[in-house]
């Protein structure tokens, strides 16, 4: 277990340094511009949600929005099936090789080693999925423009870190060895910035890198002491932001703002980033509230407070799949014995409400019980759960609930017999859950 974290002296300066700053020029921002949050006198987060059940209000304003927002990453028919708030999709395949992103997939454009080109097979940078004689970006473009023609916003998952290094290797290595290595992130801040440039004006929402904050935190406490190449490997956007996690953080989110000023972009919190997984404790007498707060405060430091919402997870797999090799991450649907629902729910509130900002639940999975236990069709019980009781979502300060697999052989809406997709038209028919009562 890692040590309770506390603010740092000068911290809150620090804050307000990367708000001042955000890229030392065009597009920098003032505390004006930092929305709901962040107190440029305290490092506390304000809101005049917090105290009810409107902390997202703002959030979905700037959307067009009032209600509990729902959403997945799905097949195309799926899609077009229900009016859904959002559609979701991973950008997770490693970045171009070479100082820059590519000019063109066909010719001398590569990921690690493996050529763009169609008739190399294809790679894995995600600026390349689509034909090769079209341009670079295609495939985040028409993601776009095909949301915004069907009503629904788009949502990317940056998950990019992992994939760039050679050979991948998640956890602390992510946080030691790639944020560290001048040359990777010099390529990574480019990649990132042609990504945002392809969204433009358009409306999208953007969740940076799940999971490293987290392994961020088990690596140490103090991310103004993790050392990230930010301002010596991207001096153009984040020349003045501090080298390191801290400072990472934050220039992911003034080069949205500078790039992408229309979209939505948060980190992720993870449940387990405090070195306790709080939505699979068993423990009665652990102090929730307390854990959320340790891992608001790090998401605070790492620069959450300038963006506008909070993802989290409930399980990366089907529970059904995790009894099946031994493992058991069911919640109890009757919230009496622990892990349960309440449990999951009162950590998302306290976190939203120790950072200032909206929860947006991420990468739900999609089982249910119905299903017979097996490859693709594992039972599951927070789709049941969640859209029987959006009013408990709400009150924890939810935004957003995005369902969809963590991984292949999950459940997916195209193979849960229709239950998630029947369960969102009556959520919709119904009117969907204002935030705001």
């Amino acid at each position: 277990m890692l040590a309770a974290y506390s603010v740092k002296p000068g911290t809150c300066a620090l804050l307000l340094a990367a708000f001042l700053c955000a890229g030392c020029g065009a597009g920098s921002r003032s505390i004006a511009d930092a929305g709901p949050g962040f107190d440029g006198g305290s490092c506390h987060a304000t809101d005049a949600g917090v105290e009810g059940a409107c902390l997202g209000s703002n959030f979905l304003g700037a959307l067009g929005k009032s209600t509990l927002l729902i959403g997945a990453t799905m097949a195309d028919s799926t899609a077009a099936a229900a009016q859904w708030d959002v559609r979701y999709l991973y950008l997770a395949g490693g970045i171009a090789d070479g100082a820059g992103p590519c000019t063109t997939c066909a010719l001398a454009c590569s990921a690690s080693g493996h050529s763009c080109a169609n008739s190399g097979g294809g790679c894995g940078w995600w600026g390349c999925y689509q034909y090769d004689q079209n341009p670079p970006g295609e495939y985040v473009r028409d993601f776009v423009s095909a949301n915004k023609a069907a009503h629904r916003i788009p949502l990317f998952t940056w998950y990019e870190l992992l994939q760039s290094m050679n050979p991948p290797s998640e956890g602390m290595d992510e946080v030691v060895k790639a944020a560290t290595d001048a040359a990777l992130m010099t390529r990574y801040w480019n990649d990132y910035r042609f990504f945002l440039k392809q969204i433009g004006n358009e409306v999208a929402l953007i969740q940076i890198e799940p999971d490293l904050w987290g392994y961020a935190q088990r690596a140490g406490a103090d991310p103004h002491a993790l050392v990230a190449r930010v301002a010596s490997a991207n001096p153009g956007d984040c020349g003045c932001q501090e080298e390191s996690i801290a400072g990472m953080g934050s220039c992911f989110i003034s080069m949205a703002r500078k790039y992408a000023p229309n979209a939505k972009i948060g980190l992720h919190g993870s449940a387990w980033g405090t070195g306790i997984d709080v939505t699979l404790n068993t423990d009665p007498s652990l102090n929730v509230p307390a854990e959320a707060a340790r891992l608001a405060a790090f998401l605070l430091a790492v620069g959450a407070g300038g963006g506008d919402f909070l993802t989290v997870d409930a399980s990366d797999r089907d529970a059904g799949y995790y009894r099946s090799i031994g493992r058991s991450t069911f919640w109890d649907a009757t919230n009496a014995r622990l892990p349960h629902f309440h449990q999951a729910l009162a950590w998302a509130k306290a976190l939203a409400e120790g950072t200032g900002r909206p929860i947006l639940w991420w990468q739900v999975p999609v089982g249910n019980p119905g299903l017979p236990d097996h490859t693709n069709a594992w039972q599951d019980n927070r789709v049941d759960y969640f859209f029987a009781h959006t009013d408990e979502l709400v009150a924890a300060h939810s935004a957003g609930v995005f369902f969809g697999a963590g991984a292949g052989g999950m459940t997916t809406p195209e193979t849960d017999g229709n239950n998630l997709l029947m369960k969102t038209k009556a959520y919709l028919a119904a009117g969907g859950t204002p935030l705001c009562h």
